[in-house]
């Protein structure tokens, strides 16, 4: 199945339009996993050739929205954008380059880590960043 037919059939599932940008946008996050508001946008452009940056939020929250994209905000760092939705993963990130890695959950299904007390919430995920540094920059 091509990128283009996995879009249209998980926007579809999702009840949700199909179009060209929406379209870009998620082959873009097939292509660059953990990608940020700005790599989306260039990419996308590329793809398109005219998009808004008003556009790229929209369709950005859109798919958040709808649970087909994670959103995660690594401290001081832009957020970032993936693909890889539901199955509470962690992330790597290199204090040094910013480049981000998936990590399979810690211990377990989610919520993998539970606090000591919820105060009444119903825990469903965990979301754990790593911080270190790549292979690359370590060299």
């Amino acid at each position: 199945m091509s990128t283009v037919d996995r879009g249209k059939a998980l926007l579809q599932e999702h009840g949700l339009r199909v179009t060209a940008p929406r379209l870009a946008v998620l082959a873009v996050l097939e292509e660059l996993p953990h990608a940020t508001v700005e790599e989306i946008e260039a990419a996308a452009r590329a793809r398109l050739g005219s998009l808004s940056t008003q556009a790229i939020y929209d369709i950005l929250r859109t798919l958040h929205g709808a649970e087909i994209v994670r959103r995660i905000e690594p401290a001081g760092s832009p957020a970032r954008f993936e693909t890889r939705v539901g199955d509470n993963h962690h992330h790597l990130v290199c204090r040094d380059c910013g480049v981000a890695v998936d990590v399979d959950c810690v211990v377990g299904e989610a919520p993998c880590l539970a606090p000591d007390d919820a105060a009444g919430f119903e825990v469903g995920e965990a979301e754990i960043i790593f911080w270190g540094r790549c292979p690359d920059c370590r060299t």
